[in-house]
């Protein structure tokens, strides 16, 4: 039994849209695999960097306050 042109045509456009699924599908895959490591790294990286910042910050606060709080003499 021979097929039609038009079957052919649609059997070939619909291999080739499974073909073009299968490969984004296994480009997604690979960039999750790809992104985790060096976005971890990247993330901790600024984590530390913010810590420390806001360490620094909180240091020059306490030392401003430390001379202020220890001119005041205890009343009682």
């Amino acid at each position: 039994m021979p097929r039609g042109r038009s079957t052919f045509n649609k059997r070939q456009k619909e291999h080739t849209r499974q073909q073009k699924q299968r490969d984004k599908a296994e480009r997604r895959t690979q960039r999750k695999q790809d992104k985790p490591e060096s976005a971890e790294v990247d993330l901790m990286d600024e984590l530390r960097q913010a810590a420390e910042a806001q360490a620094a910050l909180f240091q020059m606060a306490s030392d401003r306050a430390e001379p202020e709080g220890s001119d005041k003499k205890p009343t009682g």
